[in-house]
C-alpha cells in the first residue's frame, strides 16, 4: 500500500468513524429525550437530580416496645429474673416464669402527605412499638403516632405533626417493566439516607410466604436490614414501591441482589383504608382459582393459557350468585388484565367489603362480562365460616428453647390439645415438641404458622417426645 493509498484508507476510516459516531449520538439523543429525568441522569452520569426530589421524603423510624409475654422454663430464666427465694433441694419440677421482653428496632418510612404528616412504612417495623421516633433528613426528631396497620399486606401508616415537610409523589406501579431502572432509599443498619440503585428484576412475585397478600416488585438494588419501609423510586423520583424483604442465604445475611418491594398502587390502596377507617377489612367473593398451565389447558381443552382458572365456587357466595362457574377463566378484574391466580386473590382481598367487582371471563371459548359482584360484610363472614379450619386449630403452643445434657432443643412445644381436634386425632399430645414442618426447621410459633399457611391442606411435622424419641405426624384435611 503506497502513501496515497494509505491516505485514502485513513480518510475512509475517518468517514466510517464519523458515521458510526453520528449514529451513536443519534441513538443516545433519542433515548435521552425519551424522558427529561433520564436525560439528566445520562448527561451528567448521576442520579443526583432524581434523588434530590425523593430523599427529603424518606425518614428514619426507630421504635421501642415490649413483645408479648412468653413463658420460659426455670433453667432458661436469667438470674436477675429468678425468684428471690431459692428452690428447695429436691424440687422435681422447677416452675416456669412469665417474662415480657423489651426490644428496640430501626426501619424506614416515606412521607406521602406533607400537610397532614402521613408516613408510610411496613407493619412489621412498628409492630408492638410503644414509642416511635421519626428522624427527618434535616435532623428533626418527631414522635410518631400509629394511625393503623395491616399485617396481611405489611403496610402501616404513622403520623407526625410538623411544618415544612416534603412528600413524595406516587407513580403507577402497574406501568413498571422488567429492566426499568430504580433506586432504593432507606436506613440500612441504622445508617441514615443510604441510596442503592439497580433494575426491576421481576414483577408479580408471590408464593414467597412473606406476607398474606403478595404481588412484589423484585429488584437487584441492594436492600438490607433497616431498609424496610423505605422507598423504591423510578427515574422520575416517584414512589413505585415500599422496600420490604430480601432473600439471603443463611447464615450470611445481607443483600445478595434479590430484594422485594410492595407496589405503590397496593400500598396506596391499603393506606387509604387505614386513613379513612383506621383499619383494613379484606374481601372474599367465594371462589378458589389456580394458574392455567399449558398441560392443564390441554387437558381441559382450553384455548387460553393466561388468566385464573376457577376450580371451586362456594355455594351462596357473591361469585355463585353472580353466575361464576367452575372452569371459567378470569382474564380481567375491574378493567385490569389478570395474568395469574394469585393476582385475583390479592386484588379482591385488598378491596373493602361493600365494594362492587366486575369480572371478564372466558367460558366455553367465549368472552363475557360479569358485573356487578357485590361483596357485603355479611357474605364475607358467611364465607369465612364455611372455609375449612386451619390444620393447627385446637393446639395451645409456646416457643421452646432448652439445653439439656449438652444438647440444645429448639422448636415449638404443645402445651394442650383439644380432644376433638384434627391434631389430637392425628396423634399430637401435650409435651410434644415440633422440630420441623414440611421438612423446614421450626424455631418459633410464627415460623410454624407461616409454613402452615402456605400448605393449608397437608402438614408433615417432625416432633420429639421425652419418652419416645423423634417421630413424624401428618396433619391432613
Amino acid at each position: 500500500m503506497d502513501k496515497s493509498d494509505r491516505v485514502c484508507y485513513n480518510i475512509s476510516m475517518k468517514r466510517i468513524a464519523i458515521i458510526i459516531l453520528g449514529l451513536l449520538v443519534n441513538l443516545i439523543t433519542t433515548n435521552v429525550y425519551a424522558t427529561s429525568s433520564t436525560a439528566a441522569a445520562i448527561d451528567h452520569h448521576t442520579l443526583a437530580p432524581v434523588l434530590k426530589k425523593a430523599m427529603p421524603a424518606v425518614v428514619n423510624v426507630s421504635v421501642r416496645g415490649q413483645l408479648p409475654p412468653i413463658i420460659l422454663p426455670y433453667g432458661q430464666i436469667p438470674d436477675h429474673l429468678k425468684p428471690e427465694t431459692p428452690l428447695q433441694p429436691g424440687t422435681p419440677f422447677p416452675p416456669d416464669i412469665k417474662i415480657t421482653p423489651k426490644f428496640e428496632g430501626v426501619g424506614s418510612g416515606i412521607i406521602v402527605n406533607a400537610k397532614r404528616g402521613y408516613i408510610l412504612t411496613n407493619a412489621h417495623v412498628i409492630k408492638d412499638a410503644k414509642i416511635i421516633i421519626v428522624t427527618l433528613k434535616d435532623g428533626r426528631r418527631l414522635e410518631g403516632k400509629v394511625l393503623g396497620a395491616d399485617e396481611q399486606s405489611d403496610i402501616a401508616v404513622i403520623q407526625v405533626k410538623a411544618r415544612h415537610l416534603r412528600a413524595i409523589s406516587f407513580a403507577d406501579s402497574d406501568e413498571m417493566k422488567v429492566g426499568d431502572f430504580v433506586a432504593a432509599i432507606g436506613n440500612p443498619f441504622g445508617l441514615s439516607q443510604t441510596v442503592t440503585a439497580g433494575v426491576v428484576s421481576g414483577l408479580g412475585r408471590s408464593h414467597l410466604g412473606i406476607e398474606g397478600y403478595e404481588n412484589f416488585i423484585q429488584t437487584d438494588a441492594p436492600i438490607n436490614p433497616g431498609n424496610s419501609g423505605g422507598a423504591l423510586i423510578n427515574m422520575q423520583g416517584k414512589l413505585v414501591g415500599i422496600n420490604t424483604a430480601i432473600v439471603t442465604p443463611y447464615p450470611i445475611g445481607g443483600s445478595v441482589g434479590i430484594g422485594f418491594a410492595i407496589p405503590s398502587n397496593m400500598a396506596k390502596s391499603v393506606m387509604e383504608q387505614i386513613i379513612k377507617y383506621g383499619k383494613v377489612e379484606h374481601s372474599i367473593i367465594g371462589i378458589i382459582v389456580q394458574n392455567v398451565t399449558p398441560s392443564l389447558a390441554d387437558a381441559l381443552h382450553l384455548t387460553n393459557t393466561k388468566g385464573a382458572l376457577v376450580s371451586q365456587v362456594i355455594p351462596e357466595s357473591p361469585a355463585d350468585e353472580a353466575g361464576i362457574k367452575v372452569k371459567d377463566i378470569i382474564i380481567a378484574l375491574n378493567g385490569k388484565p389478570v395474568s395469574n391466580a394469585f393476582q385475583v386473590g390479592t386484588t379482591v382481598g385488598l378491596l373493602r367489603p361493600g365494594t362492587k367487582v366486575g369480572l371478564k371471563i372466558i367460558r366455553n371459548g367465549k368472552t363475557r362480562s360479569v358485573y356487578p359482584i357485590t361483596i357485603s360484610h355479611q357474605k364475607v363472614k358467611e364465607i369465612q365460616e364455611r372455609i375449612q379450619k386451619p390444620l393447627l386449630n385446637g393446639l395451645a403452643l409456646r416457643n421452646f428453647n432448652q439445653l439439656e445434657n449438652d444438647q440444645q432443643t429448639t422448636g415449638v412445644q404443645i402445651i394442650d390439645v383439644d380432644e376433638f381436634s384434627l391434631a389430637y386425632s392425628s396423634g399430637l399430645r401435650p409435651g410434644d415438641i415440633i422440630l420441623s414442618a414440611n421438612e423446614q426447621p421450626v424455631t418459633n410459633i410464627d415460623e410454624l404458622k407461616k409454613i402452615s399457611k402456605r400448605h393449608p391442606d397437608n402438614l408433615l411435622l417432625k416432633i420429639t417426645r421425652r419418652d419416645g424419641g423423634d417421630i413424624f405426624v401428618v396433619l391432613e384435611m
